[in-house]
């Protein structure tokens, strides 16, 4: 009859840690194009991203001249949950603001 051991402390660490690993996050960003105005962007990015007009207004500036700004890093429901409202948001306005988000 086989014997049953009971697992060390350091097993059990182990597989505690495997278990908490933490799950991937996912960057939330504004992509550029030549017709959504300046001043929509930064109401965006405070709207649905809590910043100030200040923070805002530098992001919308980096969208604006590199193509594409960082909004946030989230957790994936979150993640899609922010790029939804916004898409939806732009869509009501009638600009055509693109939000994507891509794994970190």
């Amino acid at each position: 009859m086989d014997t049953v051991t009971k697992p060390t402390e350091t097993e059990v660490t182990k597989e505690t840690r495997k278990k908490a690993a933490k799950p991937p996050m996912y960057e939330v960003c504004l992509l550029n194009d030549d017709y959504t105005p300046m001043e929509f962007v930064i109401i965006v990015l405070q709207r649905f991203f809590a910043m100030k007009k200040e923070n805002a207004t530098q992001i919308m500036l980096k969208v604006h001249r590199e193509g594409r700004g960082v909004c946030g890093i989230y957790s994936k429901d979150v993640a899609a949950s922010k790029v939804t409202a916004v898409l939806d948001f732009a869509q009501f306005y009638q600009h055509p603001l693109q939000c994507v988000m891509e794994k970190k």
